[in-house]
């Protein structure tokens, strides 16, 4: 097992991401100037507070879904369960934007005996599409807003500018597979036996993967996918929900524009290397909602408590699912065998019609 995920590393994970919690608790009663801020959460609507905590659970499940859809849907439920909500709980615990979720379900997925071949090209194409819902979110969003469509305050630079990047985005995505594979043709003679040649050899079959693994994702989305599709699309949209919901107990919502742009660029602030990117992620937050002028005091209410719940739902549900997933690892041969003929299958993509 990777150090990092030992149940000791993470209860203490655990008890850092608690204690900054309390300690912005702390700070929010306590440092002035943050009056505006304590009067909107301390009436914040409970039946709103509600409405954040079943989104936030709906976008758990639209993950589940995605997750199962893409690895393997012979795997059970349970086991499916387990990995899934073990890597949401390491997102909210590590400090490492997303990754250790990621590597969480490798180690998980190749103790439970799925092949490697198989777990390497499904965890790219995963990746893909979950990512996939937010590029096309912003493209859409972005394009309606700068044409008027969806109402929202916002120049071209805060609307057009943000869904071209995701446009060139994913359009490199999309061709980087024939990049990669060209890319990783010239560490096809390398020497096996020297250093170098070793290391060139890594590079090729990692590249090798990545371009296997985008066009997984590619097949998937094309063949229409439904727990693919819905599944990605219900983890995003759900989660802005949940934002949207956290607005409507403190105060006013947002447009819907504003309110889907300022949550997919504000997301950024995730990458910011701290447990459950807190911090980051809700500077970001506020500092997109003021530029798409949102009331500041209004966006840091919302945030701060819609973040309460994102970070801490995955780690409630995830830690215990964490457990049952060792248990299972150890009591069970390789649960994950059913996959097997998987590791054999070809990525293809459908012809154009």
């Amino acid at each position: 097992m990777p150090d990092e995920f030992h149940p000791r590393h993470l209860a203490v994970r655990v008890l850092e991401v608690a204690a900054i919690i309390a300690v912005v608790a702390i700070a929010i009663t306590a440092l002035p100037g943050l009056d505006e801020v304590r009067a909107r959460l301390a009436n914040a609507d409970p039946a709103w507070i509600v409405a954040v905590v079943l989104a936030e659970l709906g976008s758990c499940g639209g993950y589940l879904l995605a997750f199962r859809s893409t690895f393997c849907q012979q795997m059970s439920w349970g086991l499916s369960y387990d990995i899934a909500m073990s890597e949401l709980a390491a997102n909210s615990l590590l400090p490492t934007g997303g990754a250790g979720g990621l590597a969480l379900g490798v180690w998980a997925l190749r103790q439970a005996g799925m092949p490697t071949a198989h777990i390497a090209r499904r965890t790219v194409a995963f990746f893909v599409v979950t990512s996939a819902a937010n590029f096309f979110a912003l493209i859409l969003v972005g394009l309606a807003m700068f044409l008027g469509i969806l109402t929202g305050r916002g120049s071209a630079l805060l609307t057009l500018l943000p869904a071209l990047i995701a446009a060139f985005g994913a359009l490199l995505v999309g061709l980087s597979p024939k990049l990669l594979r060209a890319l990783g043709e010239r560490g096809a003679d390398a020497d096996p036996d020297s250093l170098s040649g070793r290391l060139r050899l890594i590079l090729r079959a990692w590249l090798t993967a990545t371009a296997d693994g985008v066009d997984q994702a590619i097949a998937l989305l094309r063949s229409h996918s439904f727990g693919v599709i819905v599944g990605s699309f219900s983890y995003m949209a759900f989660d802005i929900a949940a934002l949207g919901f956290g607005f409507a107990a403190v105060g006013h919502v947002p447009p819907l524009g504003p309110l889907v742009l300022g949550y997919l660029i504000g997301q950024l602030g995730n990458l910011i290397p701290l447990p459950g990117g807190i911090g980051g992620t809700e500077g970001a937050l506020v500092g997109v909602f003021a530029l798409y002028h949102v009331n500041v005091s209004d966006a840091a209410a919302a945030v701060l408590l819609y973040r309460l719940f994102q970070v801490t739902i995955p780690a409630l549900f995830g830690t215990p699912a964490f457990v049952m997933l060792r248990r299972r690892l150890i009591r069970a041969d390789r649960p994950a065998l059913v996959c097997q003929p998987l590791a054999l299958d070809v990525v293809e993509l459908p012809a154009k019609t």
